[in-house]
Formats: C-alpha cells, sequence, structure tokens
C-alpha cells in the first residue's frame, strides 16, 4: 500500500497548535486517504499527492496563495461560526458570497448545510434587500429566515475602495465565490472571473443572472415571475382563461438548485485538478431544463400541454375531485391495471373500465368532464377523509390536499422528526432539517445572522485594518 506523505509549513504547524481539533481532523483525513490508496489511486481517482486540511486540495491549490489559505481555514476554525461543522462533507470549505433575493442565498444556504463556512456580504444598515420584503416570522421576512441560516453576515459598502479592497482580501482566501448581483456589477468591482483567475486560480467563482452572460438577454434584469413567463411556465400552469404562477419562486428555486449541484461537481474536479473554474448559471435555462418534459410534449409543433389547473395534462384519472361535506382529494394512475382496480374497488363500478369512452389513458383524458361527473357523484356520498382511506385499501395513489396550517402539522414530518430549532436575532423559529441528508451525519442548524453581526470578527481574522 503506498503512502500520502504530508508536507505541512511552519506557519501552518504554529496556527494548527492553537487548534487540537483541527489537527485531529487532518490527521483523520490523512490516514483515510492512506487507508484508500491502492494500486496507486486515490480516493479522488489520481495518483498520490499529499494534501492539507483543505478538501479535495492538491499541491497547485495549497499553493496558490503560499499557503495562507490554509492558515485563514485554520483562523476561520476558531472565529466562524462551528456549529456541527465538523465530520461534515464540505467542513473546511469558505465561501464567500455577493447574494441577495432568493437564488443565490439559496444555493450558498445549502452548502453551508453540508458544513461549508458561508460568509454572506451585505450592504450596511439595511443588509439584504430580501431581509424586508414581509415580517411573517417574529418580525423577519419568511423568504430570508429560509435561505439564510449557518451564515456569517459581513457588512461592507462597496462602493468605498477600503470597504472593495477589504472584500478582494477575503476573496483571496476563499474557495468558492458566489455572486448574484446585477450583470456586470462585479466585473465592474474588479471581482469578474477574468481578473479573479489570473491572481487566485484555484478559486472556483460561481455567477447565477437571469439568462447568463452571453447572448441578447445577457443584460437584461431578470425575477423570478419574469423567468417563469420567459421560460414557457406560466403558458401550462393555471386554467385557459387565467395562467397561474406557481406559489413559490420555482425559477429562484431553479437557479439555486443548479448553482449548488455544480458548485459540489466543481469542488470535486479542482480536487483533481487543482484548479478552478467559472460557473455561468442562468435563470432562463434552469427553468427550462425543468420545462423540458412540455417542451418535448410540443416537438415539431404538435400542440403543448393544456392548461388543466390542478390536473394532470395527459393523464386521466390524475388530480383533484370533490367529496362530501365540502372536501378535496387528489388521486392519479398511470397505467390500466391501477385503472382497473379504481372502477372496482373505488368506486364500485367494475363495468366502466370497459367503457369505451375510457378505454385508455389518451380517451380518458380526453373525456374527463364526463369522468369526472362520474367520479365526483360517487365520491360525493363520502368524507374526504373516508375517500382517502378508499384509495389507500385499493392501492391508488391519494394525497389529502393541505393547506399551510396542514403541513405545519404533517403527521409524516412528525413521526420521522424533520422540525428542529434555529436561533434567530428576534429569537428561535422552527426550522425543517436539511432533507436528505445522510444518516450518522450532525445536522448543521446555525443561527440566521443580523445584518453585519460578524464584521469584527473576521476583519480580525484577514487582518483588515479599520
Amino acid at each position: 500500500m503506498s503512502k500520502v506523505h504530508v508536507h505541512i509549513p511552519v506557519e501552518l504547524v504554529h496556527a494548527a497548535a492553537m487548534s487540537r481539533r483541527l489537527v485531529t481532523r487532518i490527521r483523520l483525513r490523512n490516514e483515510v486517504l492512506s487507508r484508500n490508496n491502492t494500486k496507486g489511486n486515490s480516493l479522488l481517482g489520481r495518483s498520490p499527492r499529499p494534501i492539507s486540511h483543505i478538501p479535495f486540495c492538491c499541491p497547485q491549490y495549497s499553493q496558490r496563495c503560499g499557503f495562507s489559505i490554509g492558515t485563514s481555514q485554520l483562523q476561520s476554525s476558531t472565529t466562524s461560526l462551528d456549529n456541527n461543522k465538523d465530520g461534515l462533507p464540505l467542513s473546511g470549505i469558505t465561501v464567500v458570497s455577493l447574494e441577495q433575493a432568493i437564488a443565490g442565498p439559496f444555493c450558498t444556504r445549502q452548502l453551508a448545510d453540508l458544513g461549508a463556512r458561508v460568509i454572506k456580504v451585505e450592504r450596511p444598515g439595511q443588509g439584504d434587500f430580501n431581509r424586508h420584503h414581509d415580517q411573517r416570522v417574529k418580525g423577519m421576512c419568511s423568504h430570508f429566515v429560509w435561505t439564510n441560516r449557518s451564515k456569517e453576515s459581513l457588512a461592507l459598502d462597496l462602493k468605498q475602495r477600503g470597504d472593495l479592497e477589504a472584500l478582494k482580501k477575503i476573496v483571496a482566501k476563499a474557495d468558492v465565490f458566489v455572486q448574484n448581483l446585477a450583470p456586470g456589477a462585479t466585473e465592474r468591482m474588479g471581482l469578474g472571473y477574468e481578473t479573479l483567475k489570473e491572481k487566485h486560480p484555484g478559486l472556483i467563482v460561481c455567477d447565477i443572472s437571469g439568462y447568463g452572460s452571453t447572448g441578447p438577454y445577457r443584460n437584461k434584469k431578470a425575477y423570478d415571475l419574469l423567468i417563469q413567463a420567459e421560460s414557457g411556465f406560466l403558458s401550462i400552469s393555471g386554467s385557459p382563461s387565467q395562467p397561474a404562477k406557481a406559489g413559490n419562486s420555482i425559477a429562484d428555486i431553479a437557479a439555486g438548485t443548479t448553482a449548488f449541484n455544480n458548485i459540489l461537481a466543481a469542488i470535486i474536479q479542482r480536487g483533481k485538478t487543482g484548479k478552478g473554474c467559472r460557473l455561468d448559471v442562468s435563470m432562463l435555462e434552469s427553468m427550462a431544463e425543468w420545462m423540458t418534459f412540455p417542451l418535448y410534449y410540443s416537438y415539431e409543433g404538435a400542440p403543448p400541454p393544456v392548461q388543466a389547473g390542478a390536473e394532470h395534462a395527459s393523464i386521466y384519472p390524475y388530480g383533484h375531485f370533490d367529496t362530501g361535506g365540502g372536501g378535496t382529494v387528489m388521486l392519479g394512475m398511470q397505467n390500466e391495471r391501477e385503472w382497473g382496480i379504481f372502477c372496482r374497488d373505488v368506486l364500485q363500478k367494475a363495468a366502466l373500465a370497459n367503457d369505451d369512452r375510457f378505454a385508455t389513458t389518451s380517451l380518458r383524458s380526453k373525456n374527463r368532464k364526463e369522468l369526472r361527473a362520474i367520479i365526483e357523484e360517487v365520491f360525493s356520498a363520502h368524507e374526504a377523509d373516508d375517500v382517502l382511506e378508499k384509495l389507500q385499501t385499493a392501492g391508488i395513489a391519494n394525497a389529502k390536499v393541505n393547506d399551510m396550517a396542514g403541513l405545519w402539522e404533517h403527521p409524516q414530518l412528525k413521526a420521522r422528526d424533520r422540525w428542529t430549532e434555529v436561533d434567530t436575532p428576534n429569537g428561535l423559529i422552527p426550522a425543517l432539517k436539511p432533507a436528505g441528508a445522510a444518516e450518522g451525519l450532525p445536522v448543521r442548524m446555525d443561527p440566521i445572522p443580523a445584518v453585519g453581526e460578524h464584521n469584527q470578527a473576521i476583519f480580525r481574522e484577514f487582518a483588515i485594518q479599520r
């Protein structure tokens, strides 16, 4: 078995002496690499190479700033948020984010969930404008508390030379730089990718914009609803008489998720090559990916999906149905076997399965008005809960039409212990744990910061004189 040899500079040794926990992390990671470094292959799929304490690191990256990155990471382990970070996949990764609204913050919050240190750069005083869109959560904005836990807030006036230089100094020691400002803003500040890569070749830069950095729409501003419109989403939602937007910020969420996924891939790639890269994430392209089913459905000029409200455009019955007592249930079936079971066991009309009007999925969709009347006539004699029980017993997919109060109290979320609390400037609030977290790993739910809460600690860490 080949061994991984680690060279640790004197500066790093001195810094490590102040952080016994981090020294232990270095040792454990190297032991893991040594155990897995068989047949000339490392965990990263490459030949053995020295590593520092930074995950996915390599010599080229360690030397990027004369090993100042290693020192800054050690410092951040003592001055940054550190609750439940150890053991998480991105522990040791530093992200600096010039972010606002939803797409950027949602991306970086997911990085923070996985252990990354996220330094959120905000305007002094008011901070991210998304702090003020509503006051629903103990006087704080519902969007903001959702997307900004486990971050450090650094308030800088980037129109002031001193603050801009401070940001550049911090970015120089970061692993990832994220921004979703107006088109061209970071380039004007000297923080565009072409400028940054010359001095910091290992830096991963993620630019999130409405339409991307090239093309005729590159300078066009974009907000969530506008991208819902441009992407064709509004043309397939709602009803023919009243198009409807998504009830949440679906275009922002799509872009934030796309950025998050590609940053993870870029971190892994940098571990293999030592090189950073630029990620040019477009809200339009992210939504276009999510719209690919209706896009292909209308292939070569075919009619697009109809605006079917809360029903499926081409599969029926698949949607909402009224019951007795004013209730509503959702149900769906995707094959002829389930259709036969539904007719026999739920509607108790076995002959309906052979009715020529409803013999196939496409015919049921074509004749949905007549079929809906038949289904709702049967359902009208039963309360919603009784219908749901019949559907469940028969093995037909079903759901209750919940409102927000129903989601707060959802028994499945409670049974799986999905709720915890997170601290905020205005006190503790309930919060959902990150979905899909690996079993056995800690759950990071650090506080939501006040504007500029971490300024002094960050200035000390990066030796910034104020």
